[in-house]
């Protein structure tokens, strides 16, 4: 057989120069060819290598055989040669020492077995890929336990042989790499100051147990959660600083550890203890797989405020805190990880606003509102802009000869998903964002318009006053009197025609630019009135420093004189008071929420001067009014 060069050129004569292959060198110093048998022993053993080690690609001399047994017997680097079907042909003494036996037993031995290439279904489909010839390597990592009990990682390389049907497998240890990546991952997706798993990790253990429970087959199919955050927690930073407050930290984090392993060792944690995870900040979580229900989470949440309610001592300073805590359980299916962390916080708020050191359950209701309610809040300004605000009115009576003397206007949204909605919807959430600006602006110049409008109806008839309700923002937010006086002058109302309504503890102690303003108001000729007298500061010597002409008596006090055959003697006596010191100041007296012929005549016998209800009108469409002007402006009461 003619040896060919691994490396080197050829020159002209085409011999190659460069490095050549030697052949086998004989233990007594000859030199054989592969196939020269010098004994029979030797020739069996020769023949076992040549069938069980590969032969390269080319064509090689005969001495290049012992070269690659010896290389592949001395190697460091597990290994062994496969037939097609995935049986070790050979292994060298490597391979041995890293199954923990002698190679040759490992002959014949199923290698997908031995290198655990068959737990995992994707690895196994990729394994078959190669030895199938469909793909031209396999690498993979594997954990190996040695029959002296201690496991090791290793990564797996499987690829055939150029130019036979052999594949070479080959193990290399990577214990140490995984063991150090393993503590960087711990570094990593731990606190370092509570040593919990911090946020990171958390999603991803709560996105796991969502998929595991969502398509098991065991378990209850259910997750759990408490979110839970410290009351108070910055107050502690600030005044003792952040050494204390870590301090605080760990120790809280300890004593949900405990909260946690206590509950698996009752039962409740299916054998288990809870993940606890610091989320950020003072703000910590306990989830819950394979949850039983609302009761074991309750329980859970219970535990862990009692357990925070306990002073601290850390290093002399004794502290004392209380968590808020939402708590939210419910059927993995259809959930997920954003949802539930977005009900676990609406549920921890709602927790705080109901005055903290407590646990909240969330309730899909609450919720629903909430939802509407940031829905509403979002599509008040552009709802302005498209026109689905209009205006009802109702009248305000003479008590004595039952004629309307004025209006009310009341806004109303006609929304187009939820449909007609009162004030008591929308009113305090414009305030809230602002957009009761915009809004008050329009219905001030709505009522004007259509006050102006019956005015010049009917000119020789007593004009209809119109009252419209002010929100103290809008006496911040905006120039109130610059936009007063710009849409009187616009719709062309005389100012006594305009009534301007505020509440109660929105003028009682009023001072600065809100007193300025209701008087550059009052001494333009705008009426001004105090709604809902009577529920807020009752500051009744104020009342003499302010611009105000009108009180309109809280509907709560009216709702007391249920009868003549049940009076009740308080409130008549107090609505009495309250008309007398009104008269006495030169102010006029509204009664609201009148809605008996009986209410209505005991106010009028008190001196009460106009009322307003169901008794005489419910709010009604402007053409409602026209019908009453007609009639002479007298009301069914």
């Amino acid at each position: 057989m003619r040896e060919r060069a691994v490396s080197g050129h050829p020159d002209r004569t085409g011999r190659t120069h460069g490095a050549t292959l030697p052949s086998v060198t004989e233990r007594n110093g000859t030199t054989k060819e592969p196939g020269v048998r010098a004994d029979r022993p030797a020739a069996a053993r020769e023949a076992t290598v040549a069938r069980d080690v590969p032969e390269p690609a080319h064509e090689c001399p005969a001495a290049s055989f012992g070269d690659y047994r010896t290389a592949f017997h001395a190697a460091r680097l597990p290994m062994a040669v496969l037939d097609r079907e995935g049986r070790i042909l050979a292994a060298n003494p490597a391979f041995g020492e890293l199954l923990g036996t002698d190679p040759g037993r490992l002959v014949a031995a199923t290698a997908a077995d031995l290198a655990d290439l068959g737990s995992d279904p994707r690895v196994q489909a990729a394994y078959r890929e190669v030895l199938s010839g469909h793909s031209d390597r396999l690498r993979c990592t594997r954990r190996l336990k040695h029959p002296s009990g201690h496991t090791l990682w290793v990564e797996i390389t499987v690829e055939p042989l150029s130019g036979s049907e052999r594949i070479l497998l080959s193990v290399a240890d990577s214990s140490d790499r995984h063991d150090l990546l393993a503590r960087l991952r711990h570094l990593q997706m731990h606190d370092p100051v509570t040593r919990l798993p911090n946020r990171a990790l958390f999603f991803e253990r709560l996105s796991s147990a969502l998929e595991s429970a969502s398509v098991a087959t065991t378990g209850t199919g259910r997750i759990g959660l408490c979110y839970l955050d410290l009351d108070g927690f910055k107050a502690v930073n600030d005044t003792l600083g952040h050494r204390v407050g870590d301090r605080l930290l760990s120790a809280v984090a300890q004593r949900l550890t405990l909260c946690a392993e206590h509950a698996a060792d009752r039962g409740t944690g299916n054998g288990r203890a809870h993940l606890v995870a610091r989320l950020g900040g003072d703000e910590f979580a306990l989830l819950v797989e394979d949850s039983t229900g609302t009761d074991q989470l309750s329980e859970l949440a219970q535990c862990a405020l009692d357990a925070l309610q306990r002073p601290f001592d850390l290093a002399g300073q004794r502290l004392s805190v209380s968590a808020s805590i939402g708590v939210v359980e419910r059927a993995a299916a259809g959930t997920t990880a954003t949802g539930l962390m977005q009900a676990a916080d609406t549920t921890l708020y709602w927790a705080k606003e109901d005055g903290k050191a407590r646990w909240t359950l969330f309730d899909p209701e609450r919720n629903a509102h909430r939802m509407t309610r940031q829905a509403l809040s979002s599509t008040l300004r552009p709802a302005v802009d498209r026109g689905e605000f209009t205006l009802e009115y109702q009248p305000l009576v003479g008590l004595d000869d039952g004629r309307a003397e004025g209006v009310e206007a009341l806004v109303r949204w006609r929304h187009p998903q939820f449909g007609m909605l009162s004030p008591n919807r929308f009113i305090a959430l414009a305030e809230e964002n602002g957009a009761i600006v915009e809004l008050g602006r329009w219905v001030l110049e709505q009522a004007c318009r259509q006050a102006r409008a019956w005015q010049l109806e009917r000119p020789g008839d007593r004009p209809l006053f119109v009252s419209v309700n002010v929100a103290v923002r809008q006496v911040w937010d905006s120039d109130l009197v610059a936009d007063v006086a710009g849409i009187l002058a616009a719709t062309g109302l005389p100012p006594e025609l305009l009534q301007l309504e505020l509440t109660e503890s929105a003028v009682m102690g009023s001072a600065g630019r809100p007193l300025q303003a209701l008087q550059a108001l009052s001494d333009m000729g705008v009426r001004i009135a105090i709604d809902d007298f009577g529920t807020g500061y009752s500051n009744l010597a104020y009342l003499s420093r302010l611009p105000v002409s009108v009180l309109k008596l809280d509907g709560s006090f009216v709702r007391g004189f249920r009868s003549q055959e049940h009076p009740n003697p308080a409130d008549e006596t107090i609505v009495e008071a309250l008309v007398a010191l009104a008269h006495r100041l030169g102010l006029t007296v509204t009664a609201e929420c009148v809605e008996s012929a009986e209410q209505a005549a005991r106010l009028r016998r008190i001196g009460c001067d106009t009322g307003q209800g169901w008794l005489y009108s419910r709010p009604v469409p402007p053409e409602r009014i026209d019908a009453l002007l007609d009639a002479g402006g007298r009301t069914g009461g």
